[in-house]
This record gives C-alpha cells, sequence and structure tokens, in this order.
C-alpha cells in the first residue's frame, strides 16, 4: 500500500459531512477536522503504513476507532463537576504539545526529561485532555487535579502476566484501557514490584498501553529490554518512550542501553 491508497481508504472509512481532510505533503500526514469546533487529530501517514506492513487490517482499523472516538469526544461539553471519578493521568512524551490546535493551554506536569503528565475526563470509549480554560471554569486548582486524578488511578487493576527471558523476569500490565502507562504514578505499585525484584528493577512506558518491569539480573537483560522496549514504542498508537528507567533511590534514572546482539 502507497501513501495516496492509504489517504484515500481513510477518507473513505470516515466520510463525514462535518469532517475536514487536509493532507500536509511536506510530512505526509493527514489532518482530520471537526468543521464546527476546529478541533481534530492528525496521523502520520508513514507511520501507520509500517504498522500496516505488520499487522495489516488491524493497524488500520484500531486508527479509524482512534479517530472516531476522539473527534466525537471533542465535540462533547465536557464538565468536571459531578464526574469526578471519571479524572485520570494519561503519560505523553516530553514534546507532546501543550497547546491545541484551537490555542487552548493543556494542564500538564514534569515526570522525567522523556515525559509528561496530562490529565484527562474520561468518556468511555475515549477521554478528553483537561485545558486550563476548563479548570478555571470548572473552579479547581491543578494541585487538586493533580490529587484527583491520582487517586482515581490507584483503583485500576494492576495484574500482569509475566516472563523469562535469558535468567531475567519482565513483567506486562496491558489493560488498554489508555492508562497502562499512567500506573507507572502508583508508589504502591513500585514499591511492591521493588520488593519482588532480585536484581535490578528497570521500569519503561513505551507507550500509552504498555507498562513493563524488568527484574533485571544479567547483562543480556538489558539487551533484551532495549530492543523490547523499542519495539512496543515503534508499534504504539499514541507512543511515550523507547527509553528504559532504573529505580533507584526512589527516583526513575533513565538508561542508555546499546544491545549489540539479541539474545
Amino acid at each position: 500500500m502507497k501513501i495516496q491508497d492509504l489517504l484515500e481508504l481513510l477518507k473513505e472509512r470516515l466520510d463525514k459531512p462535518e469532517w475536514l481532510f487536509q493532507f500536509h505533503k511536506k510530512d505526509e500526514s493527514l489532518r482530520i477536522e471537526d468543521k464546527n469546533s476546529g478541533q481534530g487529530v492528525t496521523i502520520d501517514l508513514n507511520g501507520l503504513l509500517a504498522k500496516y506492513a505488520q499487522r495489516k487490517e488491524q493497524a488500520i482499523d484500531e486508527t479509524i476507532y482512534y479517530i472516531k472516538n476522539t473527534l466525537n469526544a471533542m465535540a462533547q461539553e465536557p464538565v468536571i463537576k459531578g464526574n469526578e471519578e471519571a479524572i485520570y493521568p494519561v503519560m505523553r512524551s516530553a514534546s507532546f504539545p501543550v497547546e491545541t490546535k484551537d490555542g487552548k493551554t493543556l494542564i500538564y506536569n514534569d515526570h522525567t526529561a522523556e515525559s509528561r503528565v496530562f490529565y484527562a475526563l474520561d468518556l468511555g470509549r475515549t477521554y478528553r485532555l483537561i485545558d486550563r480554560a476548563l479548570l478555571e471554569r470548572e473552579g479547581l486548582t491543578q494541585g487538586a487535579l493533580h490529587e484527583m486524578a491520582l487517586f482515581n488511578l490507584r483503583s485500576l487493576p494492576v495484574d500482569y502476566k509475566s516472563d523469562q527471558v535469558a535468567g531475567n523476569t519482565f513483567y506486562f500490565i496491558n489493560y488498554n484501557d489508555g492508562y497502562d502507562a499512567s500506573r507507572i504514578l502508583n508508589q504502591a505499585l513500585i514499591d511492591k514490584m521493588a520488593r519482588i525484584a532480585e536484581g535490578k528493577l528497570a521500569v519503561a512506558i513505551p507507550h500509552q498501553d504498555v507498562l513493563i518491569f524488568a527484574d533485571i539480573k544479567n547483562n543480556s537483560g538489558y539487551d533484551v529490554l532495549g530492543q523490547m522496549t523499542m519495539s512496543f514504542y515503534m508499534n504504539g498508537k499514541v507512543p511515550i518512550t523507547p527509553l528504559s528507567f532504573l529505580w533507584e533511590n526512589k527516583r526513575l534514572q533513565p538508561i542508555f542501553i546499546l544491545a549489540k546482539k539479541k539474545p
């Protein structure tokens, strides 16, 4: 499939009178906007083609689902009061825009040099990032929003699947609820994994829908983690960072892994 074929396919499957399509040839991206609100989403067509090469129609279906639900959510007027239990933190890369296309400033806190914490109002099938105008309209402070989001986060399940590779143990949290990576903010979870680890505890949030813990017991463990994290990062719908972190002295320390061989 070529860029033009993908472009036509997306237009066909997203055909709706109130949605506008703008193809940017320079970076080969597609912008889909709602005529009424001016809000929209931008899709990296080359990135989507790479995912299509690996997962075929599943990659297209996931992107269509994401676009539809995001645009429909943007069309709704968000209200926090009365929906406090629907506020959650969401992880994004440090390069994620802090301002929307229509000029609204998003609320965020720095997390690491590679990641930031934004805040979302859960709408069921999708969520809407909270901006400063909404926060002020609701009469809430950023601190109160943060505490609210962390409280709700702690109520989410944290069961994991594990796998042994080259003498190292890897744990995966993957509920696909939009908050898998956000669970890195659950201090009780990190403390639990630190107690379980027999070697060094490493953590990775390659994209929004996975959180990886690694009990690193030998050098091969770093190689496995580095390759695994990069693979997840390249295939994630909302990538965050291909870097991993060591949990040391109650802090996340970034580690740079130059894997020389595949375990």
